[in-house]
């Protein structure tokens, strides 16, 4: 299986390498600091702030708990207003009989 992904998910995983970056540095650690609590290489942790797309999601998570963030990750698909609607499009409206008086 290839890593060729939409330009569009390629420039969004960017975008959140680049956002864990910038918690690093807000932070003052170093990728060498970020790495050891994460137990993962620095050579990892590069490939997460580029947005590089083969990194498991498993390190990402491991990432986000060294930084403090790990509960962001429960943030993902939280609205999903679209499934709402699709789901609210498929229920079934039951039609009652008229009461007779």
């Amino acid at each position: 299986m290839g890593t060729k992904m939409p330009r569009k998910l390629e420039q969004k995983m960017r975008t959140v390498g680049g956002q864990i970056r910038l918690a690093r540095l807000r932070r003052n650690l170093s990728v060498a600091q970020v790495a050891e609590r994460a137990t993962c290489s620095p050579m990892t942790i590069a490939r997460v702030e580029k947005g590089t797309p083969t990194v498991s999601i498993g390190i990402y998570l491991r990432v986000l708990y060294a930084l403090q963030l790990d509960d962001d990750i429960l943030l993902l698909a939280q609205k999903d207003e679209m499934g709402r609607a699709l789901q609210d499009l498929s229920l079934k409206h039951r039609e009652r009989a008229s009461k007779k008086v």
